[in-house]
């Protein structure tokens, strides 16, 4: 699958091979975009560099550009893999969608197309239920670290996690900064006001914000902008960092501090078989970077919700707080959506209703996370 063919005493054959790779995987395994992400690495292995002697190289492949905050906190990651293996693993950058594509990239993953890259399983449409569906558990988990502690929590109770997850090694978990209320020309106070509004909202929050009178959509963030600035919509349930990194502060006048949870997933993995052709060594040199690499990226989050409400504020748009009393009652909202969503996945055979309340029992206080709950 991987970039690693051989160890010991042959690590100058490490390089990723694609050829080789091609020759496993069958030519109608993946359509489309997915074929085209399995011919790519042909077409750059003719340019590629000799791999020193005694060298590992892995590829990772990213859909963001090396200056997205994301991309800042692997090079971190890069930096110290390279540095902790004294050279004996080398990473290979592929940045913008170059490698993987953001919606397959689990499945390209498995089948070699790079070893290592960012995965978005709360996002894919089949085979990841469960994994979608915990990151709606997450009231009062409201910093990245209590988020990834209690992902933590959910996947080791909950072994459906694994099996969704088979084929790939998680290298990193991931959480984010909260989102609240954007809005174009509408001041919203209380979560009265927020009946009549048309909101870009993600999937999970849909029924939750139906249910308060709102008209929810759900369509693509980078569509967003030229909607609010068109008066199609008239808000967004997104981050402060969206202000500056998606220029929200040019259309939109008003935010509403609503802290609307958010979940944990895991967001960097490689490849199960790239990862077992390592040494024993190397496979702990990534072990140990797996805090460091989502330390970086808890820095970043917070480095860009910092600019983020810096753009607001230069912009001149009006933050509000939301009253603790409504803040309450959008999160027993949001929680009894939760249950109920567990639920459906019943008859699936899936045990959403165990990991829902693996993950309720796991919150014993705001921020604050212990697996199994307080004992």
């Amino acid at each position: 699958m991987g970039s690693v063919f051989g160890t010991g005493l042959r690590l100058q054959r490490t390089r990723l091979t694609p050829t080789r790779v091609q020759s496993r995987v069958p030519l109608n395994a993946l359509k489309g975009r997915g074929f085209l992400a399995l011919l790519l690495p042909l077409l750059l292995a003719a340019c590629a560099r000799p791999v020193p002697a005694g060298v590992t190289e892995l590829t990772y492949a990213s859909p963001y550009s090396p200056s997205h905050p994301f991309s800042k906190a692997d090079q971190t990651w890069i930096k110290f893999v390279e540095a902790q293996s004294h050279g004996s693993l080398h990473i290979r950058p592929s940045w913008s969608g170059a490698l993987l594509s953001s919606d397959m990239s689990m499945e390209e993953l498995r089948h070699g197309v790079a070893d290592i890259g960012l995965i978005t399983p709360i996002y894919v449409r089949g085979g990841t239920q469960l994994i979608r569906i915990q990151s709606g558990f997450y009231s009062g988990a409201d910093s990245v670290e209590s988020q990834v502690a209690l992902y933590r929590c959910i996947a080791a109770a909950n072994p459906e996690i694994g099996r969704e997850l088979a084929g790939l090694k998680v290298l990193a978990v991931q959480g984010g900064s909260l989102p609240g209320i954007v809005t174009r020309a509408k001041q919203v106070n209380t979560l009265a006001d927020i009946k009549g509004l048309r909101l870009r909202a993600p999937t999970e929050l849909l029924t939750v914000l139906g249910s308060l009178g709102a008209d929810p959509v759900n369509m693509p963030m980078a569509d967003v902008y030229s909607a609010m600035a068109k008066g199609v919509i008239d808000g967004v349930i997104a981050p402060p960092d969206t202000f500056k990194a998606m220029h929200f502060a040019e259309v939109a006048r008003y935010y509403n501090t609503l802290a609307v949870p958010r979940g944990a997933y895991p967001a960097r993995a490689m490849g199960e078989r790239a990862w077992n052709r390592l040494t024993p060594d190397q496979q702990r040199v990534l072990e140990a970077a797996m805090p460091v690499w989502e330390a970086a990226l808890a820095t970043e989050t917070r480095a860009a919700l910092a600019k983020g409400m810096d753009e607001a504020h230069k912009r001149g748009v009006q933050v509000v707080a939301m009253p603790p009393a409504e803040q309450a009652r959008f999160e027993s909202l949001y929680l009894r959506d939760a249950e109920r969503n567990a639920l459906s996945l019943e008859r699936l055979g899936i045990g959403g209703l165990a990991a829902f309340h693996s993950a309720r029992a796991a919150v014993i206080g705001r921020g604050q996370i212990r697996c199994g709950g307080a004992s």
